[in-house]
């Protein structure tokens, strides 16, 4: 394809890494219910790293050169070179590289917004739903950090073993039958205070009647292809407070805020992203792949 030109407001990025989240997964499938089938020809990828290589009419030319994160939409960052809005470049922190950077910026905003919302105070007992992935593993630092005690729950050996390195009090497998009677024997058998769910259907489902009465669910995704709905009588009768999927509707407004304070944690040592595979941008499929048949670890990203 031609190199992309940067238009009035606009400006082309030399690309070093795209990132990819399960859900960009789903919107390639057309399988996501949030967002229409893509039409072809269709380039993956919403978010980017690299350098500022051109800019367009408008735009300050003090941005040449610069290492910026940039969000190009819903497609176009699988390439050497990405056109995006002035207004969509975030500057790269310095002391982080680049695909730290990448992880961070969303998965890091969404766990920080998440972790927010969900009010979690010190002592209490945090269940992160998929604590080996992007945003889980952010979870559970973020959980530690606020002094809370976190159950990681993940799939296999590999991914439980990274849950507690990142400092995780206790990991389960959810794909053992007894898995929430673990849960439960570890918090003294009162559930836990506050449950991040992003897995959805029968986990999220069974994650639900593992929360503590006064507790907060918390739902963000759907790994397992629907998200968790509760009906309102049966909280009411849990006595739990669902913290609904259309909590990340209201996401928009506080990204660059929550990124800025993510990266800020970073670089100051405090949390670090899970970055488990990097493929290069010819096997930008091998990625897709990876994520979708759950062998993926933490953060997946190409680079250029």
């Amino acid at each position: 394809m031609p190199d992309p030109t940067a238009g009035a407001g606009q400006v082309v990025v030399e690309v070093a890494v795209a990132g990819m989240t399960f859900v960009e997964t789903q919107i390639r499938c057309g399988t996501d219910p949030w967002h229409e089938p893509p039409t072809l020809p269709y380039v993956p990828g919403g978010l980017v790293a690299g350098r500022v290589d051109a800019v367009g009419p408008g735009v300050d030319p003090v941005w040449l050169g610069r290492r910026v994160l940039a969000s190009t939409g819903e497609t176009g960052g699988f390439a050497e070179r990405a056109v995006a809005a002035v207004s969509e470049l975030f500057p790269a922190p310095d002391g982080l590289g680049l695909p730290e950077a990448v992880a961070l910026h969303s998965d890091g905003s969404t766990a920080r917004g998440l972790a927010e919302h969900a009010r979690i105070r010190p002592g209490e007992w945090v269940l992160v739903e998929a604590a080996a992935g992007g945003v889980g593993s952010l979870l559970v630092q973020l959980a530690r950090a606020a002094g809370a005690r976190v159950i990681g729950a993940a799939g296999g050996a590999r991914k439980l073993d990274a849950v507690r390195e990142l400092g995780a009090d206790a990991a389960v497998d959810y794909r053992a039958p007894d898995w929430t009677d673990e849960v439960r024997a570890l918090t003294g058998g009162t559930g836990a205070d506050v449950v991040f769910d992003g897995v959805g259907g029968d986990i999220g489902r069974a994650a639900f009647g593992t929360t503590a009465r006064g507790g907060r669910f918390s739902v963000h995704g759907a790994a397992s292809g629907t998200a968790t709905a509760i009906e309102p009588e049966d909280a009411r009768r849990a006595d739990v407070e669902v913290i609904g999927i259309e909590q990340l509707f209201g996401f928009g407004p506080h990204l660059t805020r929550w990124a800025r304070e993510i990266m800020a944690e970073a670089a100051a040592g405090r949390v670090r992203p899970l970055i488990g595979q990097t493929f290069p941008l010819e096997r930008a499929a091998d990625a897709h792949a990876a994520i979708e048949n759950r062998t993926a670890l933490g953060k997946t990203l190409l680079l250029v």
